[in-house]
């Protein structure tokens, strides 16, 4: 299944339900603002694939922005294979 986060208006990455999966339980213990982490929970425990990040409050996006670009791809080089940090790379890009 394909996933799509919606990272700014106009700039969305689309990767596999898998990828998309990993992003978010990597984010959800990272994310302070419990609602925000609820809101991520749900997406992966309802089977979702999408996030919009845009729809969320501001200090909320800032905070996933910030989460992404300073340690996703540390922990994921650790975790996944290659291509999926090369995928992961256009993400943090897209955070910019």
């Amino acid at each position: 299944m394909a996933a799509l986060i919606m990272v700014r208006e106009g700039r969305d990455w689309q990767t596999s339900g898998a990828l998309f999966d990993w992003t978010l339980e990597y984010l959800i213990p990272r994310v302070a603002d419990e609602k925000t982490a609820e809101l991520l929970r749900t997406v992966v425990e309802e089977n979702l694939g999408n996030l919009w990040i845009p729809d969320l409050p501001g200090e909320a996006q800032e905070e996933i922005y910030a989460v992404i670009r300073t340690g996703l791809l540390a922990t994921a080089g650790q975790e996944l294979p290659r291509a999926a940090l090369d995928q992961l790379r256009e993400l943090v890009a897209l955070t910019y």
